[in-house]
């Protein structure tokens, strides 16, 4: 039984979605003025995860997660470029589609761009105006008013009375009230603009959400997520938007995904502390990145560092190192003892609030089981490790071949360690232990280790 825990209640709830036969889902995509950060990569990771899971259960989800190629980060940014926004957020659509790719993350059905929905942000901002949810200000731009929506704050559990307290008091404001979102503004001579009932303009942040979620998924449906820090105010005033114009409950279930702290410190590119996906994977491959991310919760805190980096890398190659040599690829898994209950237990791991912690324990233990099983049934060793590569790719790991996995990231060639590796069994046959030590030790402080068996010695990457 699947329990997701909703921003909206505070509390786990079994899920339940609107239709037996469909799952809808909307996540809040990037903004794409510069490369993917580590942020973005949680998002990434942990939503790929969750719909890779909701796919094991329902016959057909529908994941929408939209692209914002216009806003005022983007506007600022072509103008230091002194290129137009299309040019710009066209090669930063391609790099997040790179990123992606390196960290395994399946693309989603559907990926709206802002730019192609203005016409639904029309049709959502007259129902509003229609409806006394929203006013064109003297200044032409045109706002939501706050006060009117009875249940604004019941996502991030904010009143307004503390709102009015800590808003920022905008000299020249056109809006009537502080709490009041801009919906669309005019646009400057040198701005990219749209011809509207309202003037020349563009639209708000907020509305692009609204419009394009609602637009492919109905005025009603399952499950809308992205990152904590969009709780609020983008979530809560989508909520506003949708729920005045369309007079129906926006979403279900509301997931939101935790910071990634660095130093104990979130991080931000307003404090400058912020790492891209692309520079992280230049010291690290892409499914290491993965499964660093996966080794927390997804609502929890993420502590970025090397060394957390360096044990993800470790414990994937435990994963990798348990099913090499196997033949994996051959047996089935129906041949594993009933006494085995790991798909069970990861199973239940994931159903409960997708907690990837717990499903990577029970890999880690179904690996050690592997390990064991060598010398006892072969054949059980098998079939275990076909398991552990079944799983795994429900998850999104263990799917590339494992020698090539252990020995990758190696500045050696292949074969030049296959040379280095004869020259020390030739040392060890003649009783020459320290030149076969010496060679060893040159491997090591190349980051390849050596493992000798009965059936020879093998290698892997440190």
């Amino acid at each position: 039984m699947l329990k997701i825990y909703n921003t909206l209640s505070k509390q786990k709830e079994v899920f339940r979605p609107i239709n037996a036969d469909k799952v809808s889902i909307y996540v809040c995509g990037m903004t794409v003025y510069d490369y993917c950060h580590m942020g973005h990569a949680r998002v990434l990771v942990m939503f790929d995860v969750i719909t890779r899971h909701l796919r094991r259960y329902f016959p057909n989800v529908e994941y929408v997660r939209n692209i914002t190629d216009i806003d005022d980060k983007i506007i600022k940014r072509a103008v230091e470029n002194k290129e137009d926004i299309y040019t710009l957020t066209n090669r930063f659509i391609d790099a997040m589609h790179e990123d992606e790719r390196a960290l395994g993350v399946l693309p989603p059905d559907v990926e709206p761009r802002a730019t192609n929905a203005i016409n639904q942000m029309f049709y959502m901002i007259k129902s509003l105006i229609e409806k006394g949810f929203a006013y064109q200000a003297h200044n032409g731009d045109v706002y939501y008013s706050v006060r009117r929506f009875k249940n604004y704050g019941k996502l991030s559990r904010r009143n307004l009375d503390e709102l009015v307290a800590s808003a920022r008091i905008e000299i020249e404001s056109a809006k009537k009230d502080p709490l009041d979102f801009v919906l669309w503004k005019m646009s400057k001579p040198s701005e990219p603009s749209w011809k509207s009932p309202w003037g020349q303009g563009r639209p708000g942040w907020h509305i692009e959400c609204s419009a394009m979620s609602t637009h492919y998924l109905g005025n009603h449906f399952d499950i809308h997520g992205g990152g904590m820090d969009l709780a609020f105010p983008h979530h809560e005033n989508e909520i506003a938007q949708s729920e005045g114009a369309n007079n129906y409950t926006f979403v279900n279930t509301w997931m939101h995904v935790g910071f990634v702290n660095i130093d104990n410190e979130k991080m931000s590119k307003s404090l400058n502390n912020f790492f891209t996906i692309r520079s992280v994977l230049e010291s690290y491959d892409g499914e290491t990145l993965r499964y660093f991310i996966m080794s927390s919760h997804y609502r929890s805190p993420l502590n970025f560092s090397d060394n957390n980096l360096n044990k993800a890398k470790s414990s994937l190659s435990r994963l990798y190192t348990a099913i090499r040599s196997l033949n994996a690829s051959s047996a089935t898994t129906e041949k594993v003892s009933m006494r085995f209950d790991y798909s069970v237990r990861f199973n239940e791991a994931l159903d409960d609030d997708f907690n990837t912690p717990i499903a990577l324990s029970v890999l880690f233990e179904l690996a050690k089981t592997v390990n064991s099983q060598r010398e006892e049934d072969i054949e059980q060793a098998n079939a275990l490790a076909q398991l552990l590569k079944k799983l795994g790719s429900y998850i999104g790991i263990l799917q590339m071949d494992a020698d090539k996995f252990l020995k990758q990231g190696v500045s050696l060639s292949n074969s030049e360690v296959g040379a280095k590796i004869t020259s020390r069994n030739k040392a060890r046959a003649n009783k020459d232990f320290a030149l076969s030590d010496q060679i060893r030790d040159e491997l090591a402080e190349l980051g390849i280790v050596l493992e000798d068996n009965a059936n020879g010695t093998t290698w892997r990457r440190k």
